[in-house]
């Protein structure tokens, strides 16, 4: 058809087949003909930007503003209300504001219809400054410039100032509308403001705005949010009719409120009552599932997701990579980390951080390096992450590069950034290091260290064994001292055996946290070791008079793809018997090759046979040669415990490492431990 036009058409013959053109959706055609057209009048560049727009190409839309700019064409009201909305769907901040200086010099500034679609545009383009200036020049104003300087607050994350505009609204005699109630109930949720919740729910009932479906599913969301469970139920249960989004609300507030199984319950009845599932139903349960620990029914759901058709998105992968640093959840995580491979995720940031954090936490620090330098850009959140993957692992040197580097590549660090590189300056006894960079935390970044800096800095000295270093940061810190900080101090005195600061450091933990079980077994252990049998056993005495139970050691390891537990001493264990035959014949090539058991790990006053019999039946040990007993052809195990390794576990898995040909790596509860012809990762200082 478009051959057999004539080159020259007459511009309102030309306008009639491009608008046929752009209403069929075909785009190429339209601005073939556009092209033809020697001078379009405003109503033709009016209708093939709005074409552009319609059909989701809004950068072209803007580009053919900029042409028409060339030509010093002067725009009209039609026209400029186009391209606003192009700003707006491309989210072209620098065109948006010249768009807003051309209203203004072709004298739209006052327009009421333009400096509604101006504030909107603002609000898509997250600049609310532009919005409020555009919003306090309007003469007038009505629901629409309420309504959307309200949106475009909420845009920018400004929620707070969203309801004091709704608040602002009513006292101006404007009347909100359900387009209004439905995008200002989200800001109340997100600042829990119950209160203004209820006013508005008040207005609702008031002016029977209830049957309309986005107002209620709000209002749900609203009351979920603020968790007042109850009246979200009664909102839901009395709608009318019941979109996707009520849905996903109520089953989001019954997780927030801890009520699993209602939600699961819910869940399966818009299943069976065939309503129309979307990702975010999926992404709703599975997410609630992970927030209240249950690993297990969200890794189930993932299965189902995918049986019934649908794809896990981002969020999916990003809210269940934390099952994968569970060890109980290895198989699942990795089922999720080949699907994020497969459908190439790594343009999302927050899901390759979250990637990369799993990797590190399961133990495989060279794949999360990998991955880290596979992506794209990375901001601080993902710097701040690979650096802590490196001090977990005990690389603080390497943690410290890559704080440098970070700082060479212009990206400022956070918080979380110096709380990261500290931690692994401790964890390698780079005490001048962390000194230099916790200074410069308000000197150069203008960041002021909270107390989880001085509680690092505190581990810092620690760890070094500047014990009375340490005490005297912990007396000068302008913040008051966390538990982690007076932790710190008496985890060092258990290792330096400084039984004084040992007493000091247990007497301010027992006040701050007097139910945890760890501070009563340092100090007993720093007391026994010191052979002061009475005041450990009095120490002991306290903690059961608290009622305060210890926490029993347990180290765990996977097999193909079933998780063994166990703890010290157990003899009812899968392949216990061989496991002690194991341990017997490595006991003895550990001795030639130079072992000798430490029993000063053994707290308890026996004989040195005993002591020696004890050690051999710690958990680590058990699961290590578990471990290698079942390796099928593997070179490395990994091995998980949920406290602190034990010292002659340390010596006794290097021989082990050496002895049997494998790489033993071990997560305790402060750091990994990479065992490997001998020697181990830490180089003993942990």
């Amino acid at each position: 058809m478009l051959s057999k036009l004539p080159s020259n058409l007459p511009p309102h013959l030309g306008l009639k087949f491009i608008k046929i053109y752009a209403n069929s959706g075909d785009l190429r055609r339209a601005r073939q003909l556009f092209d033809t057209i020697s001078e379009p009048d405003l109503r033709t560049w009016t209708v093939i930007i709005d074409a552009y727009t319609k059909h989701g190409f809004p950068k072209e839309a803007v580009s053919l503003y900029a042409e028409l700019q060339k030509k010093n064409i002067q725009p009209d009201k039609l026209l400029l209300l186009s391209v606003a909305k192009a700003c707006a769907a491309s989210s072209d901040l620098y065109k948006a504001k010249e768009i807003n200086e051309d209203a203004i010099k072709f004298g739209f500034g006052p327009d009421l219809i333009l400096g509604n679609a101006l504030i909107d545009m603002y609000g898509k383009c997250r600049y609310s400054e532009g919005a409020k200036r555009v919003f306090a020049r309007l003469p007038v104003k009505d629901v629409i410039s309420w309504t959307s300087i309200a949106a475009c607050y909420m845009n920018c994350g400004l929620p707070g100032e969203a309801v004091r505009a709704f608040h602002e609204m009513g006292l101006n005699g404007v009347r909100p509308n359900p387009v209004t109630l439905s995008s200002i109930l989200p800001a109340c949720s997100e600042l829990k403001d119950l209160s203004s919740g209820r006013q508005i729910h008040g207005f609702i009932i008031r002016n029977e705005v209830g049957d309309n479906v986005f107002v209620n599913s709000a209002l749900v969301n609203m009351y979920a949010s603020c968790l007042s469970i109850k009246k979200a139920q009664l909102v839901f249960e009395t709608m009318s009719q019941r979109d996707i989004v009520s849905w996903n609300a109520i089953i989001t507030a019954h997780f927030l409120n801890g009520e699993c199984e209602n939600a699961l319950c819910l869940f399966q009845q818009m299943i069976t009552e065939g309503i129309k599932l979307d990702g975010a139903s999926w992404n709703a349960v599975i997410g609630g599932c992970m927030q209240n620990g249950r690993t297990k029914e969200a890794l189930q759901m993932l299965s189902q997701m995918q049986v019934l058709g649908f794809r896990p998105n981002q969020i999916t992968i990003t809210t269940l990579l934390p099952a994968c640093t569970s060890l109980e959840s290895l198989r699942g995580g990795k089922e999720i980390h080949g699907y994020a491979f497969r459908h190439w995720f790594f343009e999302d940031l927050t899901a390759t951080t979250a990637l990369v954090l799993t990797y590190a936490k399961c133990g495989d620090l060279e794949l999360a390096h990998r991955l880290f330098n596979m992506m794209p850009r990375r901001d601080a959140v993902a710097w701040s992450t690979m650096i802590s993957a490196h001090s977990m692992h005990g690389n603080g040197d390497e943690a410290l590069s890559l704080f440098h580097k970070m700082l060479n590549s212009r990206i400022k660090p956070n918080a979380m950034t110096f709380t990261a590189v500290l931690s692994g300056c401790s964890h390698s006894r780079l005490v001048d290091e962390a000194l230099s960079i916790f200074h410069s935390m308000s000197r150069d970044h203008l960041i002021e260290p909270d107390a989880e800096h001085y509680s690092c800095m505190v581990d810092v000295f620690s760890r070094a064994g500047r014990l009375e270093e340490a005490y005297d940061f912990i007396k000068n810190m302008p913040v008051q001292p966390s538990a982690s900080a007076w932790g710190a101090l008496l985890g060092a005195c258990r290792v330096y055996k400084n039984v004084d600061l040992g007493r000091l450091a247990a007497k301010q933990l027992l006040q701050i946290e007097p139910k945890n079980p760890g501070n009563y077994v340092i100090l007993s252990n720093i007391l026994v070791t010191a052979k002061l049998w009475g005041e450990a056993s009095e120490t002991r005495k306290l903690m059961r008079d608290r009622g305060v139970k210890k926490i029993p050691g347990s180290s765990w390891v996977q097999v193909r793809n079933k998780v063994y537990t166990f703890v010290a001493g157990d003899k009812k264990i899968d392949q216990s018997d061989e496991i002690d035959r194991f341990l017997d014949e490595l006991g003895q090539k550990m001795r030639v090759a130079g072992y000798m058991p430490n029993t000063e790990f053994v707290l308890q006053d026996v004989d040195q046979e005993e002591k020696e019999d004890l050690l051999c039946n710690h958990s680590e040990k058990l699961a290590v040669a578990f471990g290698i007993l079942n390796l099928n052809g593997a070179s490395s195990i990994r091995v998980f415990k949920n406290l602190r390794i034990c010292g002659d576990c340390h010596s006794a898995i290097k021989f082990i490492a050496k002895i049997v040909g494998v790489q033993i790596i071990v997560r305790d509860s402060l750091r990994f431990h990479h065992f490997k012809d001998g020697f181990c990762s830490c180089r003993d200082f942990w």
